[in-house]
């Protein structure tokens, strides 16, 4: 790593005095107090972790530290170096060494890497950007990180580990100070977390620090020096991590304990409401190459079946495709509450045989994001809904108020639009929705992803409850103690095709990794 960046940091071990300060800081919005004299600091060299459910504040903390929400709009007081300091946009906060590495990238995808690292400062000579020093500093960058990269390809090429290794990349030559990671690892492959893990602490012992958001809390064990806890507003704790467990951490964030955090429903497998035989799922993309090839399965009532596998292995497609919803012709038999038919055609053939599908991207394929939440909790039920050929109004408001409280989705009111609730309520909002067609099958594709550990704990214990009235749930999921802790069976998908078939007990993390890496 080249030490020109760096040459301002001093690698000595942490100074008392720490280097940012956020004193009794309130936020207010229209109706809502989203922060309530929290204070936060942060050490020279130091990863400080801010953990907090979703809506806890822990995103308007940080839009106040990066100028997002600028001076005179909060409460408080912000210091760096014991120096009060007022920042009156992302520009400012980016001046005095603080960069945001957002969980959506701010990457330009039809640009190049060298035109992406140094996006908005590009050297120009009589009006005309210098190319050869552009190429010449975006290599100092990429070296900074130990990123070997054509500098001419398209961002919209790289995977999305590499292109998060881009944006840290640019912040470190903008000689950065402060990192401030907001769930960086959300949609990374295991060994891109790790790389990126790894990273940070390297960066650690140059004397760069890092405020480190994540839900991922073997994450936060891994890589913080201390954790601050966020719970409505509030600051509520602050320790070494050598002193919290994960377990301290969660009830901290909840506000109780939570004793088993992955409750396997206690019921037993009933009769068969799905059963797969040779499916095959062709990748419209390359024809003749299969993205699942030949997956047999059957779904019992009652029951929660695992489907584990490394990213690509072709779960997110084998669901898709079940639900009628594949891009690829599709081969095989299906057997549905007894009756053997052809797989399905559409979505809506899924919905009326029963089968619902919460999708792993929820803001693509969940929601309509700029609607409200009774519009969105109907879509799947609107047929059911309609009165002499119109919406049934009351009706409407009656199933929308009774599943908000069924689910304890937080919302203002069923007016409200969607996209103004936290993650996890958004997930709420999706699940409610197919509930509302009243499915025999479930299939949950990464139920959890993106939210908090309350919410998460909620979607388990509706699972308990889905399980206990006989419906018969899908469950993929790259957490895999979720799988091991939550599924009486586990499926293990490889390259589109199954390769291990366990029961819960037998399902151990080294069986699942085996198969899911296994050569086929």
């Amino acid at each position: 790593m080249n030490d020109w960046v760096y040459s301002v940091y001093s690698v000595s071990s942490v100074v008392k005095m720490p280097l940012l300060e956020l004193k009794n800081i309130t936020k207010d919005f229209p109706g809502v107090r989203a922060l309530d004299g929290v204070s936060f600091d942060l050490n020279k060299g130091e990863i400080h972790a801010l953990c907090g459910e979703n809506g806890a504040g822990k995103s308007t903390l940080i839009k106040i530290l990066c100028g997002y929400h600028p001076f005179g709009s909060y409460g408080g007081e912000v210091l760096l170096n014991g120096q009060p300091t007022r920042f009156k946009d992302l520009k400012s906060s980016e001046e005095k060494g603080i960069a945001l590495i957002a969980q959506e990238l701010a990457l330009v995808p039809e640009l190049t890497v060298a035109e992406n690292l140094l996006l908005g400062r590009w050297p120009k000579k009589a009006g005309f950007i210098r190319w050869e020093e552009v190429h010449r500093e975006a290599q100092r960058a990429l070296d900074l990180v130990g990123l070997p990269l054509d500098l001419e390809k398209p961002i919209k090429e790289l995977g999305i580990g590499q292109q998060q290794m881009i944006e840290i990349a640019k912040a470190l030559s903008k000689k950065a100070e402060i990192l401030v990671l907001d769930e960086p690892t959300a949609a990374l492959t295991e060994a891109d977390t790790a790389r990126l893990l790894d990273f940070l602490k390297q960066l650690r012992k140059q004397g760069v620090s890092s405020i480190y958001i994540s839900h991922r809390l073997e994450e936060v064990g891994q890589i913080a020096d201390r954790v601050t806890v966020l719970r409505d507003g509030k600051s509520i704790v602050t320790a070494p991590m050598s002193g919290l467990s994960q377990d301290k951490i969660i009830a901290h964030m909840v506000g109780r304990e939570v004793k088993n955090l992955y409750p396997r429903p206690q019921t037993k497998a009933g009769e068969v409401l799905l059963a797969v035989k040779d499916f095959s799922v062709e990748d419209p993309a390359n024809p003749g190459r299969f993205v699942v090839k030949g997956a047999s399965l059957e779904v019992h009532a009652g029951e929660v079946l695992g489907i584990a596998g490394l990213m690509g292995a072709g779960r997110t497609a084998l669901l898709s495709s079940l639900f009628g919803a594949s891009r690829g012709k599709v081969q095989g038999r299906l057997t549905v509450h007894g009756e053997e038919r052809r797989p399905f055609a559409s979505p809506e053939e899924a919905i009326g045989a029963g089968v619902a599908l919460v999708s792993e991207d929820r803001k693509r394929y969940g929601l309509v994001l700029e609607s409200a939440v009774e519009e969105n909790l109907i879509l799947a039920f609107m047929r059911k809904l309609v009165k002499h050929g119109f919406l049934d109004q009351p009706a409407i408001e009656k199933e929308c108020d009774t599943q908000v409280k069924a689910m304890r989705i937080k919302t203002p009111g069923l007016s409200a639009w969607v996209n103004k609730l936290s993650g996890g309520n958004q997930q709420k909002v999706v699940l409610g929705k197919w509930l509302m067609t009243r499915p025999r099958v479930l299939f949950l594709d990464e139920p959890t992803r993106g939210i908090d550990v309350g919410a998460k704990s909620e979607i388990y214990e509706l699972m308990g409850q889905l399980a206990a009235q006989g419906i018969g749930i899908v469950l993929v999921s790259s957490d895999l103690p979720e799988i091991l802790g939550l599924s009486h069976r586990v499926l293990v998908l490889n390259q589109g095709r199954m390769t291990a078939k366990l029961e819960a007990e037998d399902a151990t993390p080294e069986r699942v990794l085996a198969a899911a890496a296994l050569k086929v």
